[in-house]
């Protein structure tokens, strides 16, 4: 069934026009948009996608991208592989072995270091396939506090993180880790008469990690010291009665959640066939690392930033999930932490954040992390570091 509008349905893309728009990001991301037109885009309210049919230029019918309407997410296993559109495109045939093409050494990222400004769902079309060796991030909370609140809903919210994990998915090379750090958000209550609300959030998390080709590897709890979690007032009301029922303990853990990209590739397949062994054996883990899923960290603080992680968390992260030279991903950069860590233990980083006020931070910062190689950035919606603060950087 096809129809230009499907406006009956609470559908993200309800026009053909927005449905080219997602399919030409697409085509973007497998560099193929200069050489590749649309047929007629069609909804398929059966199953609740687009269809994109996609034409040569000589408009002969080389394939389709297939939209999730809800989502406006590409659904990768009904549309074209990149692979075959190339030689339909060529006109080559592919060779009908039947088998998933062998990758006989791990990839090499050539990506340099990279600041950009604005919404890591766009600024992650920019990002080649494969060309990330780690994600670390700390997503925004869900309207952890009111003046803070960004999203219409919990389910909003959960769309836009859908959205960066399935983009990761594609960036992130094969077999490689997603690290995220997140915890339960409490909704304080509007009045007296309303009971306060504490959300699951890494268990929704899981889920769509899930549903987005990871497999899940760990649950590592950063345990905070005791008296980090009085700040929320959870745990005041049952200090003082001491009445059953309204015991809650005072939050003093956050979820370190570690996924890695579905491959049929173990582990050992990296270390093995690393093209530069060196690298390897540079990166070896010294002794005093975590040897338990409790990792012991004081919180941070920075005074421009409601929810920074700790340079030592990040440390860890980076050193226990990557070699050294890879290039570690934070769709949520904040202050830039994850990028300094990064520098710090010889890795390179890809680092996106769309409040300006970070991002003056981050363009402060950066000449301490690298000193003159700060000038070898690669900037994508923002200025270079004004010369001001390049004498702020290097100063401090």
């Amino acid at each position: 069934m096809s129809h230009k509008h499907a406006s009956k349905k609470p559908y993200k893309i309800t026009t053909v026009e927005q449905a080219k728009n997602v399919a030409s990001g697409f085509l973007k991301t497998i560099q193929l948009d200069k050489a590749v037109e649309f047929g007629l885009p069609e909804i398929d309210d059966r199953y609740h996608i687009w269809r994109v049919p996609l034409k040569s230029k000589n408009s002969d019918n080389i394939g389709e991208i297939v939209i999730d309407a809800y989502t406006t997410l590409i659904v990768e296993r009904k549309t074209t592989k990149a692979e075959v559109l190339e030689a339909r495109l060529l006109g080559r045939k592919l060779q009908a072995t039947g088998m998933k093409k062998e990758s006989i050494l791990p990839k090499i990222s050539t990506l340099r270091n990279t600041i950009g400004l604005g919404d890591a769902e766009l600024l992650l079309q920019e990002i080649p396939n494969e060309s990330i060796d780690l994600v670390f991030t700390s997503p925004p909370y869900y309207n952890a506090r009111p003046e803070y609140a960004e999203y219409l809903s919990y389910d909003e919210y959960l769309l836009k993180i859908r959205k960066i994990i399935h983009q990761a998915h594609r960036v992130l090379g094969e077999g490689r880790f997603f690290v995220m750090n997140v915890s339960p958000v409490l909704i304080r209550r509007a009045n007296r008469n309303e009971a306060s609300k504490r959300i699951a959030v890494p268990f929704d998390f899981h889920r769509i990690f899930v549903e987005e080709g990871f497999d899940f590897i760990d649950d590592i709890h950063w345990v905070k010291p005791e008296g980090a979690g009085w700040a929320t007032g959870r745990g005041r009301r049952f200090a003082a009665d001491r009445n059953p029922l309204q015991y809650k303990p005072v939050p003093v853990t956050e979820y370190i959640l570690v996924y890695r990209k579905q491959s049929d590739k173990l582990i050992d397949w990296h270390i093995r066939k690393h093209p530069q062994p060196e690298i390897v054996e540079a990166s070896k883990i010294k002794d005093g690392y975590e040897v338990t899923n409790l990792w012991r960290i004081h919180p941070a603080f920075h005074k421009e930033h409601p929810a920074v992680f700790p340079l030592e968390l990040a440390e860890k992260v980076i050193l226990y999930y990557s070699f050294k030279e890879d290039v570690v991903l934070d769709p949520f950069a904040g202050t830039g932490t994850t990028g300094k860590a990064a520098v710090k233990n010889g890795r390179r980083f890809v680092l996106f954040e769309q409040d300006e006020s970070f991002m003056k931070i981050i363009k402060e910062d950066v000449f301490q992390w690298l000193q003159k190689d700060a000038e070898k950035v690669n900037w994508l919606n923002t200025p270079p570091p004004t010369s001001t603060q390049q004498f702020i950087g290097f100063s401090e």
